[in-house]
């Protein structure tokens, strides 16, 4: 409890600012990190066509 109290009170928003801000320190010391803004936009792997042969031939 005592260790609690020696601690100043710090406000969440302050701090997850202070987080980020720290992170992105780290991240821009690194060379050849990645960058955000280059990766390229995924496209969804549903291309399959659905059979639809029973359809144009009347079904069973």
């Amino acid at each position: 409890m005592n260790e609690s109290n020696d601690r100043p009170k710090v406000n969440l928003a302050d701090a997850i600012k202070a987080k980020l801000e720290q992170k992105k320190q780290q991240n821009s010391a690194k060379p050849g990190s990645f960058q955000a803004g280059t990766a390229k936009t995924l496209k969804t792997q549903n291309n399959k066509k659905p059979n639809n042969q029973r359809r144009r031939t009347g079904g069973s």
